[in-house]
């Protein structure tokens, strides 16, 4: 039998300049990294210079965000909100339309297979409640000289929102970084991506007809099936130094 406790999720509410703009199931670790990438990811900030102050309080479930004057959120709150596939059931308030705008990624960095191969073997060595619950997903950062930040959530777009938001903080930009994730990624899962600035981004499983065609209009690559020999290139990949399509 295994030993293995429970994945944890818990309703959390998000309120920015004391409105509330959703409750989402996430697993209370890094949640202040968790609202800074989601809010840039939303485009409510540009950058984390912009929030004045976060207070968590986890015992009731709430982050609380102070943005000042920098937005109004009476506007932004009349704004469609859409439910996205996957699990923790995530939000975004950005369109199709809005998405397939953003700015094409340009500068970027180039990998190889075999790189992303071993940093998915590495990522989950640093993955400590997947290896006591065997249900979490996890996100991962790649800097220029190979550094990793790794956030968990029961969210797969939970934690891409975390390690983005882990690496705002840290001062990385984009074209500096790849992304690589244990979940399959989906359409909001690739313009985060793009909002970022990544160029390069890589699952250990599978990316959607959608998260393909926004890849292929923003100008990032998606791979797929990182795992053991394999990686599947769903894209041009221009930034890919070898394709492998296995």
């Amino acid at each position: 039998m295994f030993n293995k406790t429970c994945p944890e999720e818990y309703p959390i509410n998000l309120y920015i300049n004391s409105r509330n703009l959703l409750t989402i199931q996430l697993t209370e670790v890094h949640l202040e990294d968790w609202a800074i990438g989601y809010m840039y990811a939303e485009g409510i900030i540009d950058s984390p210079d912009e929030v004045k102050s976060i207070t968590i309080d986890p015992y009731r479930g709430n982050i609380h965000v102070d943005l000042g004057n920098s937005i109004d959120m009476d506007v932004f709150l009349q704004k469609k909100k859409t439910i996205t596939a996957g699990c923790g059931k995530g939000a975004t308030f950005r369109s199709i339309k809005e998405m397939s705008n953003f700015k094409k990624v340009q500068e970027a960095r180039s990998v190889s297979p075999a790189l992303l191969r071993q940093k998915m073997k590495e990522m989950y060595k640093l993955t400590p409640l997947y290896h006591q619950t065997g249900g979490m997903h996890a996100a991962c950062i790649i800097d220029e000289q190979g550094e990793m930040i790794v956030r968990e959530d029961i969210g797969r777009h939970n934690a891409v929102d975390k390690v983005i938001g882990a690496a705002l903080k840290k001062g990385l930009t984009g074209k500096e970084c790849v992304i690589m994730t244990t979940g399959r990624i989906s359409m909001e899962m690739c313009s985060k991506v793009a909002r970022f600035g990544i160029g390069v981004a890589a699952s250990r499983t599978a990316a959607t007809n959608l998260a393909v065609a926004l890849a292929k209009e923003l100008n990032v690559d998606l791979v797929g099936y990182v795992r053991g020999q394999s990686a599947y290139v769903y894209t041009d990949g221009k930034r890919i130094l070898k394709l492998v399509n296995e």
